[in-house]
């Protein structure tokens, strides 16, 4: 049995083994600067920004989007275009990065978390069903990981009671449910831009929908509520500065020209990584519904089960990561973070909504257990395992095999954490 890197043995992936992210080739750096010859730095004056919101949005069939500042500004925005504020509350996977939460929050209305499936990690729509109640506003699917949430099942519960749903859509650059683009499907979907995410200006965001309305309000809210053209400093509607640069815009670009090939890169490589690890006792990958037809793969899921594997999760990612693998630890649940058992951040005179009695009994209302379970036992690695053909997936598989054979060599019994 090989000695494990962890502990002084030999790494499976040594430096150079998995591709490194982000991309940056001759296109990025002509495209910096074109920006930077120009003179015209922000959107104002240039044209980088309004280029990609028009590309983006046609990427997607969608009509219309918005370049911002970063994705959680997006959602804020979507939400606060839709009216949601004081007094509403909006159901979110409690199983998610914590800006799903607290761009509710920042709005003036309440989280309600609800558990999510065990096997695509998206929300369990039925539980949504459960927890709408006559304060409840809309509801947010993440497409987790770029898997897409079950858009049939939201787009019945959304005409059946009226609630709105805007998509988290953070990880699901491309993605398709049925053969159809995920901001076809909502008023409002938002996009992040994020350093690791799947298209990378290092910070940045997009709201994406085919209602020109919202597109218009979305403009004035990202821009101190000043309409497209201004020169009187008119401010018509409350607003901030959210406002995407033009060297954000000009990276981007090149990036969404090589995004389709990408995109059948990672759908490959995601079909030969799960044949290699599926044998391997105690993993269990993250589902598919037949109905994605895209998954765009923006982290590559599956949850290890302790007593299988004989190891706790936080060791087989120690492990994995001294292997040379991109393995993180998964999102605590929403409902269990430290910020929320904190009064402090309710202290002031605020609504009755808002005092923190009422926002924890929001976000404790109902079960989360396959949130906890995945939360606990999940492990995702970086999609760049998914890049640079099948040798980097077999890397990737054996680093796996060897931690397992570690941890099933083991004398001494082992009672999980």
């Amino acid at each position: 049995m090989s000695e494990l890197a962890l502990y002084g043995g030999k790494k499976v992936c040594p430096p150079g083994t998995i591709p490194s992210w982000p991309v940056c080739g001759r296109e990025e750096l002509a495209a910096v600067q074109r920006v930077v010859e120009s003179h015209n730095w922000w959107r104002g004056a240039g044209s980088e920004v309004e280029e990609f919101e028009k590309e983006f949005a046609a990427f997607h069939e969608c009509r219309y989007a918005l370049a911002v500042s970063n994705g959680t500004q997006a959602l804020e925005i979507a939400l606060s275009c839709l009216g949601i504020g004081f007094g509403d509350e909006v159901i979110v996977p409690a199983f998610t990065f914590v800006a799903t939460a607290t761009a509710v929050l920042t709005v003036g209305a309440i989280p309600v978390p609800v558990d999510v499936d065990l096997s695509t990690y998206c929300i369990d729509v039925q539980a949504a069903r459960r927890a709408i109640t006559r304060r409840t506003k809309a509801i947010i699917p993440v497409h987790l990981a770029g898997h897409s949430a079950d858009m049939d099942a939201l787009t019945t519960l959304a005409e059946e009671t009226g609630v709105r749903i805007v998509s988290d859509s953070a990880h699901a650059h491309g993605a398709r449910w049925k053969g159809t683009s995920l901001p076809k499907l909502t008023p409002a979907s938002m996009y992040s831009f994020q350093n690791l995410k799947l298209l990378s200006a290092g910070e940045g965001g997009a709201l994406l929908t085919d209602d020109e309305e919202m597109l218009h309000r979305a403009w004035l809210r990202h821009t101190y509520g000043r309409p497209k053209g201004d020169t009187k400093y008119e401010h018509l509607e409350l607003g901030s500065n959210c406002r995407m640069t033009e060297f954000q815009a000009a990276v981007l670009r090149p990036q969404l020209v090589r995004f389709p090939q990408l995109l059948r890169e990672r759908e490959q490589a995601c079909g030969t990584l799960d044949k290699l690890l599926q044998g391997i006792p105690g993993v269990h990958l993250q589902g598919r519904d037949p109905r994605v037809t895209v998954h765009p793969h923006y982290m590559y899921m599956l949850r290890v089960d302790p007593k299988e594997f004989r190891m706790d999760r936080d060791e087989v990612v120690k492990a994995l990561v001294a292997e040379g693998v991109p393995a993180y630890r998964t999102y605590p649940v929403v409902p269990d973070l430290a910020m929320f058992r904190q009064s402090s951040l309710w202290n002031g005179d605020l609504p009755d909504s808002l005092k923190a009695d009422n926002v924890r009994e929001a976000l404790h209302r109902h079960p989360a257990a396959n949130s906890r379970k995945i939360s606990s036992h999940g492990i995702w690695l970086h999609h760049a395992v998914l890049l640079g053909g099948e040798s980097v997936q077999d890397k990737v598989a054996q680093a796996f095999a060897k931690v397992f054979e570690y941890a099933a060599s083991r004398q001494e019994d082992f009672t999980p954490a």
